[in-house]
């Protein structure tokens, strides 16, 4: 069975974009463009022309720290406003709001002039206050939100020993940032993710290939 799709005609016509609006741009953070196109089908015709919208903020990187002397995972903790926004009116009034606190990888936006590894070193630096021994190890490249943004995760595997730090963390204070710093057994922190405790999509995905691949190794 074909995983792909059975298109026919002019390689050159998959996408035919009839025209494109910014619609809303955040300084260099983000845009929201809206695009009216068409698009191949899967019988080979080009579609109705529909309405699209993309909010595009470029790629990412993420990096799961991992240190194989303690079999032990450095995760960070921050307030995330949309994870706050997403709550029930009720759970924003009580101690159900520490859910808007939450445990990721450490991660950050590609800036501009920088290749994804070293936005991942400085983010690793600023908000962990880790150094990686050796290279990165790629996980993966993943799409978070297909229907609704461009933007691409670069997941990386970074390994440490969690004794040593090369710098504070905690992030930058300037930008608002307030880290806590987590080590976790893998053990527990795949408990976290059966558990649902553990909710940040990037990080369940990081958290799951270590473990198949400590599963393999063994």
């Amino acid at each position: 069975m074909s995983a792909g799709p059975s298109m026919h005609g002019d390689a050159d016509q998959w996408v035919k974009i009839i025209d494109m609006v910014d619609d809303y741009a955040f300084g260099k953070l983000f845009k929201v463009i809206r695009a009216r196109l068409q698009y191949r089908r899967f019988d080979g015709r080009m579609s109705d022309p529909i309405t699209r919208i993309n909010f595009e903020r470029g790629d990412s990187v993420g990096v799961l720290l991992y240190d194989p002397q303690g079999d032990a995972v450095i995760l960070i903790r921050q307030f995330r406003y949309p994870v706050y926004a997403s709550l029930a009116p009720d759970e924003r009034a009580d101690d159900r709001a520490r859910q808007a606190w939450i445990l990721e990888i450490v991660a950050g936006v590609q800036d501009e002039g920088r290749t994804i590894k070293e936005v991942a070193y400085k983010e690793l630096l600023e908000e962990a206050g880790y150094a990686v021994q050796g290279e990165l190890e790629p996980i993966a490249i993943m799409y978070p939100s297909p229907g609704g943004t461009s933007e691409r995760i670069h997941l990386f595997l970074g390994r440490v020993d969690r004794h040593r730090r090369a710098g504070a963390g905690g992030g930058v204070a300037g930008e608002g940032e307030d880290i806590q710093i987590v080590v976790l057994p893998l053990d527990e922190a795949m408990g976290m993710v059966a558990r649902g405790e553990i909710r940040d999509a990037k990080t369940i995905i990081a958290l799951q290939h270590l473990a198949l691949r400590k599963a393999e190794d063994t």
